[in-house]
Parts: structure tokens; sequence; C-alpha cells
């Protein structure tokens, strides 16, 4: 296995998948479809409107998921991703385009899934892609949970007009 794919499968087995796919899938996964890619700061990872059929790990480093910026102001923030946040799962899953840009806030590193680099995986490993698959929709779903709590607690806060929740 080259030096590389000993470090990717590493930051695979240490990210929230690796529970998953275990050590032998993280190698497998490590040689022949994932890629690690370094980000300088404010380095764009996606753009609004492209579609890159790949999604990503944050792996080291915080991404910022912008808005679109408003006459000369920079481009509002909507979202923080840490290290273990999954981003670009749609474009991976159905080439959609991805709904606002990434781009990283300081240095950060991402592990890059190329869904043409998955597909031969499905007859040669199902049960590593299934379990790859699992884990990226597991990962959805927390985030989901964790924005309706958000957005239940907002509406609670708007309702007392501030004055605590309901």
């Amino acid at each position: 296995m080259k030096s590389n794919s000993i470090e990717i499968a590493e930051l695979i087995r240490n990210a929230p998948i690796g529970q998953y796919i275990g050590a032998d899938g993280a190698t497998i996964l490590a040689e022949r479809a994932a890629q690690k890619i370094d980000l300088a700061d404010d380095e764009v990872l996606c753009e609004k409107g492209s579609s890159t059929n790949c999604f990503y790990i944050v792996t080291k480093g915080r991404l910022a998921i912008t808005g679109v910026a408003k006459d000369k102001q920079s481009a509002p923030i909507l979202h923080v991703l840490d290290k273990g946040d999954l981003v670009g799962e749609l474009s991976f899953i159905d080439g959609s385009a991805h709904p606002d840009t990434v781009r990283s806030l300081g240095s950060a590193s991402v592990i890059s899934f190329n869904k043409a680099d998955i597909d031969p995986l499905i007859t040669g490993n199902p049960e590593l892609v299934f379990n790859f698959m699992r884990a990226i929709i597991k990962r959805v779903h927390s985030t989901l949970t964790a924005i309706n709590r958000q957005q239940h607690e907002l509406l609670s806060y708007i309702e007392t007009g501030g004055r605590g929740r309901l």
C-alpha cells in the first residue's frame, strides 16, 4: 500500500464512517476510491451551482457553507463544518448541483470520494459499499435531526417573545 493510502486509510478509520466500514473497508476505500485534499485559507472546495459527483469528509480544520454576497459585502456564513462533518452528499448520490459555496476557514483538509471510483466497488465489494452508504445516511439523518431540534428551539423562542422555551 502506498504511504499516501496508509494516511488516507487512517483518516477514514478515524472519521465517523470508520465505525461502519472497519479497517479493511477503510484500506480498500483509501486504495481505490479516496483522495486527500488540502485547502489553504479561504480556498473554495465546491462552488454553488456546480456538481462534483463527490462528497467530502472534513478531516482537519473548518469549512464554511456560504450564501450569496450582497453588494460589496462578503458572503454570509450559513453554517460551519468541523472535523467529521460531511458535505456534498447529494452531488455524490444523484449529481445535484451544490446549493451553496463551501470554502475553508483557515487551512483545512478533506477526504474526497468520487462516485465514479465508488461505483466499481458495488459489484466487487457490495457489503463495503452498503456499509459506506449506511454511514452516509446515518450522518445525514443526524444532521437533519439536529436542524429540526434547532428549528423547534428557535420557534419556541420566537413564540415566547424571547422569554424562554414553552
